[in-house]
């Protein structure tokens, strides 16, 4: 949204009318260190040396005897794209020097029709700069985001240490269900009665109940042989074999396991000791879950360092957004009673919030 509404407003202001003049042979020999790119190719261009050529183009009357056309300096076009979006790739700044040439025509062809003298565009216009102000406050305010101290590092680390210890866990996986094989309709003519609609689903609502009271029963049983020292991948197995699915392969290891990767109805499984088996956790609509802890263990805090600075700089932005979001009121007369949610501001580029990160299906 940036790049859109900046290319829209500043492609055909920021370096608009640059005749072009002699380029002295000495300015080639200075060469301007190459922008971050798509793949960083060598570039061998000096910051005087044209990159954008508009023929038949010129802001102002050509010198006798040189050519109609406007030229774009390396510089003159990095100090534009710098503004647009440091350290933009070489294929966008592909399509802003195409964008660049095209606006330059037209806007020239605007003026000359007086379009830049409208009430029109003076509003769109102090629009504009409001917008642009307030994007360029947001950069400064992820910038500042971003601005973490090693202790700010540590302080964190300490206040949530448990959430970085890693275990690796067995996990047995119960289905709530049985397996259903629909019964075989009997033959009207060996069968004198036949069951109604109703009574085959109060049948089938019976069986179901059976079975899922079979499967409580049998992950109770199987977490006390767990308890007991029996192999998960055995039990698991047996799990399997009881809900109808003899011939699944046992799953039970979960390596480098973290509380906010599981459910949050199974964290507490990270308070356990290696060795220690948890009870049998339920989900309301979903299966039973035994848990053996095999190991675990705290990550020094080197090891989450960046984990922890996309964290606190995703907390810092959204707090400096608190005062810019909300207590404003619309006219339900004008745009209508339908809600219209406050959007949060995005955290600064490339950061998740932790609390955004979607827990794994532990299925």
């Amino acid at each position: 949204m940036r790049f859109q509404c900046l290319v829209s407003l500043l492609l055909a202001s920021l370096a608009y009318g640059q005749a072009a003049q002699p380029t002295p042979a000495t300015a080639k020999a200075e060469k301007i260190a190459p922008a971050a790119t798509d793949k960083t190719p060598e570039v061998n261009v000096g910051p005087d040396d044209p990159v954008i050529t508009v023929n038949g183009f010129c802001a102002h009357p050509a010198q006798p005897g040189n050519a109609c056309k406007t030229v774009i300096t390396r510089a003159q076009f990095e100090k534009l794209t710098e503004a647009l979006q440091p350290g933009m790739s070489l294929s966008l700044r592909l399509n802003v020097a195409n964008a660049y040439a095209r606006n330059l025509r037209m806007s020239a062809a605007a003026e000359k029709r007086g379009l830049d003298k409208t009430p029109a565009f003076e509003e769109e216009m102090r629009f504009a700069h409001m917008q642009l102000l307030s994007q360029d406050l947001n950069r400064a305010l992820q910038a500042e985001a971003n601005n973490i101290t090693d202790a700010d590092l540590e302080d964190y680390y300490k206040k949530n240490e448990s959430s970085y210890e890693q275990a690796a866990l067995a996990r047995i996986f119960v289905p709530r269900a049985k397996q259903i094989v629909p019964a075989a309709k009997a033959d009207a003519k060996t069968s004198a009665a036949q069951p109604t609609e109703a009574q085959e689903k109060a049948n089938e609502e019976a069986q179901k109940k059976a079975d899922e009271e079979a499967m409580t029963k049998a992950a109770a049983d199987l977490r006390v042989r767990a308890v007991n020292g029996e192999d998960p991948d055995k039990l698991q197995i047996e799990a399997y074999t009881e809900a109808g699915f003899p011939q699944t392969t046992p799953n039970t290891k979960m390596e480098k396991v973290r509380r906010a990767t599981l459910p949050p109805q199974h964290e507490t499984v990270m308070d356990l000791k290696p060795g220690e088996v948890s009870e049998v956790i339920s989900d309301a609509n979903s299966s039973h879950y035994i848990y053996k802890m095999i190991s675990i263990e705290t990550l020094p805090l080197d090891a989450v360092k960046t984990e922890i600075q996309r964290i606190i700089s995703s907390e810092h932005y959204r707090e400096s957004m608190q005062g810019f979001q909300g207590n404003v009121d619309l006219s339900d007369a004008y745009f209508g009673p339908a809600p219209r949610p406050t959007a949060m501001p995005l955290p600064p580029r490339g950061v998740k919030p932790a609390s955004d990160q979607p827990a794994p299906d532990p299925d």
